[in-house]
């Protein structure tokens, strides 16, 4: 009968050994203990340590070695030479390679390969090594994926697509007539639409704070309701003094609410901001309802700044990168975390969390319900067009372009 107390002891003191001892010194420790025991050693030590009979057998045999018959080195070997299981990748000589082709991209590109419709998991390319003769399973090759320096990965968005002729030297062309406007303290504004947003009880992506087990129930799908339509933000940023303002539409985003949302802009806040000012400057897309290519955002520009009697000049990012616009990552992002959780179950409720969006960086932000409808498809004809008094930019014209009053005040 084993000794409960002397098993007890035994487990303890492996226990508190075991972050010390590596594969050779656990068998040799435990063949010590047990060569000590006497008869019956080995079983106790086997069953306290959890060490295999063989193993501590294994290390009963090295002990009973002369010492005079080994070298240094099989001293400080911690397995005998050969000793332990072979690698799976050396006992089949093609399964790294077979790996590899069902996962480069070749492969995957290949109509006839087995995993273009399919996921890449362990399981699935176990399951097809399998079927090419191999026997492996899912965690072994995971194991072979880490060794031969694959991981899991997710897209990232780094790839501009067909890079714009001019790109770089028109956003240094931006900087430097920002700059130009601020020092002469005139207004500098970043323009555009912000996602349209569902109201109603519609599920709104992020979390928020809410007792345990008491979720916010909304509707199961995203159609949207007759009753309360959709809204609009188009939202105007002021660079230097860090103000947004979001003149939310409940009608079509065309190019006359985007000029009408900076006409609110205008009277709103900035000419309060600018007293002096005579200039305007707007950084917009160059897309959307303030395209550089409509006409009718051109020619309601020149309305309006015949109604204000400033001059306005507009310079718009190259095609593929509005997401270096001032307003994306300065204003609308933290709209969007600051509703993050909660659906926008009326326009009330979306204007009350616009106008309390606010940052460390002192952003303040006013917001306008605009319930104006606006035309779609209105047609701009030349005479209209060729009224407009527009300069052109020497480089990049169709970019780059100033509006001035048609007459004087």
């Amino acid at each position: 009968m084993v000794d409960n107390e002397t098993l007890k002891s035994i487990r303890d003191k492996y226990q508190s050994l075991l972050p010390y001892l590596n594969e050779k010194t656990r068998r040799i420790w435990a063949a010590c203990e047990a060569m000590s025991l006497g008869w019956g050693g080995v079983t106790l030590l086997s069953e306290a340590t959890g060490l295999s009979r063989t193993t501590i057998n294994s290390g009963i045999r090295e002990l009973s070695e002369s010492s005079d018959t080994r070298s240094e080195q099989d001293l400080t070997r911690i397995r005998r030479e050969g000793g332990g299981r072979r690698l799976l990748e050396e006992k089949d000589g093609m399964l790294l390679s077979d790996l590899e082709s069902l996962i480069e991209p070749m492969t995957l590109g290949d109509p006839e390969s087995p995993l273009k419709w399919t996921s890449k998991s362990v399981a699935k390319l176990a399951e097809e090594l399998n079927r090419g003769g191999h026997r492996i399973s899912p965690k072994s090759v995971y194991n072979l994926l880490d060794y031969l320096g694959y991981s899991l990965q997710s897209n990232r968005k780094t790839r501009d697509g067909s890079s714009c002729q001019d790109r770089d030297e028109q956003f240094l062309h931006i900087a430097a007539e920002v700059k130009s406007f601020q020092m002469a303290n005139e207004p500098v504004i970043s323009v555009d639409t912000k996602k349209k947003e569902l109201i109603g009880d519609f599920k709104n992506g992020g979390t928020d704070w809410s007792l345990k087990e008491q979720p916010i129930e909304v509707r199961m799908h995203d159609f949207i309701d007759p009753q309360l339509g959709k809204a609009i933000p188009y939202g105007i940023y002021d660079l230097t003094k860090n103000k947004g303002w979001i003149n939310v539409g409940i009608d079509q985003d065309t190019a006359e609410f985007a000029v009408s949302s900076i006409r609110h802009w205008w009277q709103s806040m900035g000419q309060d901001c600018y007293p002096n000012g005579q200039k305007i400057m707007i950084i917009a897309d160059c897309g959307g309802s303030n395209s550089y290519r409509s006409r009718l955002w051109k020619l309601k520009l020149q309305e309006f700044a015949d109604e204000i009697q400033k001059t306005i000049q507009v310079c718009h990012f190259p095609p593929g990168t509005s997401k270096w616009n001032k307003i994306e990552h300065r204003l609308f992002c933290h709209l969007t975390q600051n509703w993050r959780g909660r659906p926008l179950t009326s326009l009330q409720v979306l204007i009350n969390l616009i106008k309390n969006t606010t940052t460390q960086q002192g952003l303040e932000v006013q917001t306008n319900l605009d319930e104006s409808r606006y035309e779609i498809g209105i047609k701009v004809t030349n005479q209209d067009f060729n009224s407009i008094s527009i300069e052109r930019h020497s480089w990049r014209g169709e970019w780059n372009y100033i509006i001035k009053p048609r007459n004087s005040a």
